[in-house]
């Protein structure tokens, strides 16, 4: 903790790792919660039709 964050330099962008780390794990969790199922949703069945 005491030495700088090493840095990752790609043309004009400059980012430290532990920033872009974060940014990936962001946007990960972003396109999970895109395709995640709510919690308690259910397809709706036809009218007139009982639950078990």
């Amino acid at each position: 903790m005491d030495q700088p964050a090493p840095y990752v330099h790609w043309s004009f962008i400059l980012i430290s790792l532990p920033n872009l780390v974060l940014i990936g794990v962001m946007i990960l969790l972003f396109v999970l919660a895109l395709f995640a199922p709510f919690p308690g949703h259910r397809r709706s069945q036809r009218p007139g039709r009982r639950q078990p």
